[in-house]
């Protein structure tokens, strides 16, 4: 089979690759998780399921499930969730059929639909943004 000869060949390749790195004096930046890397789900693709990330996710896709992140969600204005939304900050541009959970700021732009509560520390809503639920603040955790 090609594929060992050619996996062989790639390891090489980024090895000397490396090696002229290194002689040039040029570090290799390490990835750190949640350091500027996101998800992201294009238009035209949908997930039936839950998802579970622990950075930042962009959604223009649909989602039927859950979603929680643990950093900040953008849906686009061709997302769609039918689901629950757990997030620790969120931009909303397109349309939720669920309720949304954010722990921190929770932006609502003129092109968004929500159906379904909201349960958010902070809350900004753009005019023309359609929300119909309930709405309950809560206050900044104090830290011990």
């Amino acid at each position: 089979m090609e594929s060992k000869p050619l996996r062989q060949k790639l390891t090489v390749y980024l090895s000397n690759k490396t090696k002229k790195r290194e002689m040039m004096g040029i570090k290799q930046r390490e990835e750190h998780t949640g350091g500027g890397l996101h998800n992201a789900l294009a238009i035209g693709t949908t997930i039936k399921g839950n998802i579970i990330t622990e950075t930042d996710f962009r959604l223009d896709g649909k989602v039927e499930g859950d979603i929680t992140c643990h950093g900040k969600i953008v849906i686009g204005p061709k997302g769609q969730v039918t689901g629950n939304v757990v997030s620790e900050n969120a931009e909303i541009l397109g349309k939720i059929n669920g309720s949304l959970q954010v722990n921190g700021k929770l932006v609502l732009k003129a092109t968004a639909i929500i159906q379904g509560d909201i349960t958010t520390q902070s809350l900004e809503i753009e005019p023309n943004a359609q929300f119909n639920g309930t709405c309950t603040m809560s206050l900044p955790e104090k830290k011990a």
